[in-house]
């Protein structure tokens, strides 16, 4: 494989999209910017990122005035001009920059060249600057006044796909200050005076997120320290596959919250030191290559299991000789976590279960000490790391899909007590306490399953949970929109609205443990209802997060009643989503519900054999609907009967 550029750490410092250009990438290069590739000492340090980020402001300031001062004949380039933004008029918004000058580059002669902290002796630090509307010169300068059309344009990138555009043109003027006397004072004029170094950039969705938040086992990646792979030709086309198709698809929240660091903090440095991680990577891109372009071919099958098979011999190998255990631990949960993104529901190709991969996980993150480093994170004040973050978000939905208690249940518990963050919202897009409450649901569950815990002590922790789950509800946030006014994702209105649809299908999954649970009793009708009332407010399609939502869609689905809005919503979503709703756990989510609404809805329609009025929901003086009680096909048992023995996250 040819190296893999990462663009260079002023652009990524920036959030702005690199070409890559060498020896300087084109902004850096148009900005007057230093392009660095090789990763520099600030990088490492948050302050000192905090700082480089002033310099670089500072300097794109100077470069921006340097471009008014030096681009146009016959002014004197060490006489800075004054600026007043023109009113705009019918003429301002179509295209002329014909007129206009171009930003200095680096190339420009008086890029860098201006000393701003001197001024020539013909200047007047206190004199006026700017044209004070309702007054005349006395005195015009010789020059005639140049105005500058300045055109900017913005593209947004979802999954390194151009989305929107925006143009906007700024006119500014410029002329020669007259004498002091010539403009009398103007105690308002501060309105006209509006600093034109300082804008608030709306094309960022929302507030910044730390670049630096998780701690991933291979550290910060140096674009400088990639070497090529020893790879045949066909395991090149696969990779590529993988980089081009199926990474993209992979963390969307991650990506949301810092665009480029799936590719550049989580894949790729593993794909240059983990053997047993590309041979995972290489079996989900011949999945991924297979389904999408319905591909009935042997070479793709073979494909498939050889690297599955050398992927799990690498995996033992290392295992064996206890070593490299943050390698094993990454590449174990690539095999459970990127099985979620690809595959149909029909693929009957042999495979080892999740659950088994990830009994090999809990044992490292077990070696590793991760639950303790996780637990002590308030005290030492260090970042999560990846591994454990992911390692949770697959513990506390995937101990649902097997009816267990989570296998780190006692950490959650004592990150919920100390309201200590895992990193599950910046993850995966949900609050960290509505994840450690499903987690004591998960507990309650099991409990329940294996009859360790009797009706009456089952009512009283579900009322409990109940209300800790609501104490994590914010009366002052509602769901809205999560875009700017431009079309930028807000990461943290995304988070919110996602938190409140786990939120919810965390209640329905609460009140499925009360005894002759009822899906069609009014308050489950409005909760399922209410879900779908507030999905409006996630993106869908196939740029949208249906695909983080699977947990939540499977769990409200598999208690909406016929007549529900749930599923006409469903519907049209799976339509926008295209031929993505097919794969993945959300094809396999999908098949899942129609199972149970096939069983579930047979089975309730033949009312005289399996549905009796029930108490609690008949007609009473405080206004309950009548309802009927009816048998409930719970969804893990339709997945045990059709052999699904799958992760559905």
């Amino acid at each position: 494989m040819s190296n893999v550029l990462l663009g260079c750490f002023t652009c990524r410092l920036r959030r702005k999209k690199c070409d890559e250009g060498k020896p300087k990438c084109k902004a850096c290069r148009h900005l007057g910017l230093s392009c660095e590739y090789k990763r520099p000492m600030w990088w490492s340090n948050a302050e000192m990122r905090k700082q480089q980020k002033e310099i670089i402001k500072n300097s794109i300031k100077r470069t921006k005035v340097t471009d008014k001062t030096s681009t146009l004949p016959g002014q004197n380039i060490n006489s800075p001009p004054g600026l007043s933004h023109s009113v705009p008029t019918s003429d301002t918004y179509s295209d002329i920059m014909g007129r206009g000058t171009r930003a200095a580059s680096e190339e420009s002669q008086y890029s860098l060249e201006y000393d701003f902290n001197q001024f020539p002796d013909s200047y007047d630090p206190y004199a006026q600057q700017l044209h004070t509307p309702g007054f005349g010169h006395t005195q015009m300068y010789h020059h005639y006044p140049y105005e500058v059309d300045v055109k900017t344009e913005r593209q947004m990138y979802v999954n390194d796909y151009p989305t929107r555009r925006d143009s906007t043109i700024s006119t500014f003027s410029t002329f020669h200050p007259p004498p002091h006397g010539a403009l009398p004072a103007f105690p308002t004029e501060e309105w006209i005076q509006e600093d034109f170094y300082e804008r608030h950039d709306s094309w960022s969705g929302e507030e910044n997120f730390d670049s630096n938040y998780f701690d991933f086992s291979h550290g910060i990646p140096d674009s400088k320290a990639q070497t090529p792979l020893a790879i045949d030709e066909n395991d090149q086309s696969l990779l590529d596959h993988f980089i081009e198709n199926v990474l993209r698809l992979i963390f969307p929240i991650l990506e949301v919250n810092q665009h480029g660091s799936v590719k550049t903090d989580v894949i790729l440095p593993a794909l240059q030191t983990n053997k047993c991680y590309l041979h995972c990577c290489l079996s989900i891109s011949a999945i991924h290559k297979k389904s999408t372009q319905q591909l009935q071919s042997d070479q793709l099958d073979n494909d498939i299991v050889k690297h599955r098979y050398e992927a799990v011999s690498e995996l033992c190998k290392a295992l064996s000789l206890d070593r490299d255990h943050l390698q094993i631990l990454e590449a174990a949960l690539g095999m459970i976590f990127f099985q979620c993104s690809v595959g149909r529901p029909d693929d009957a190709l042999p495979d080892i279960p999740w659950h088994q991969h990830f009994q090999a996980a809990i044992s490292l993150v077990n070696r590793l000490d991760l639950p303790r480093v996780m637990e002590e994170m308030p005290h030492t004040g260090t970042h999560p790391p990846f591994n454990m973050t992911l390692t949770a978000w697959i513990d506390i939905l995937g101990s649902t899909m097997l009816g267990r208690t989570p296998q780190f249940a006692s950490t959650y518990r004592t990150k919920h007590l100390t309201g200590s963050s895992s990193g599950l919202c910046e993850l995966m897009g949900c609050d960290d306490r509505v994840m450690y409450l499903l987690s004591e649901i998960a507990c309650l569950d099991s409990l329940k399953k294996d009859g360790r815990v009797d009706d009456l002590q089952v009512c009283t922790h579900i009322t409990a949970l109940a209300q800790q789950l609501d104490a994590t509800e914010n009366p002052g946030e509602s769901p809205s929109q999560p875009f700017s006014a431009n079309g930028a994702i807000r990461p943290k209105q995304l988070a919110r609205n996602m938190t409140a649809l786990f939120r919810i299908a965390a209640r329905i999954y609460l009140c499925s443990l009360v005894p002759d649970f009822n899906r069609y009793q009014q308050s489950m009708v409005n909760l399922i209802s209410r879900f779908a009332d507030l999905l409006q407010y996630v993106p869908g399609g196939p740029d949208g997060f249906d695909r983080s939502l699977v947990w939540p869609l499977l769990i409200c689905g598999s208690y909406s009643i016929p007549t529900s809005s749930f599923r006409r919503v469903l519907k049209d979503r799976i339509y926008d989503l295209g031929e993505q709703a097919e794969f993945g756990s959300f094809g396999k989510m999908v098949h899942v519900l129609h199972e149970v609404w096939r069983r579930s809805d047979e089975i309730n329609m033949n009312s005289s054999a399996t549905c009796t009025p029930t108490p609690t929901s008949a007609t009473t003086p405080g206004g309950e609907t009548t309802g009927m009680k009816c048998q409930n096909v719970h969804w893990r048992d339709v997945m045990q009967q059709n052999g699904m023995d799958v992760l559905l996250i």
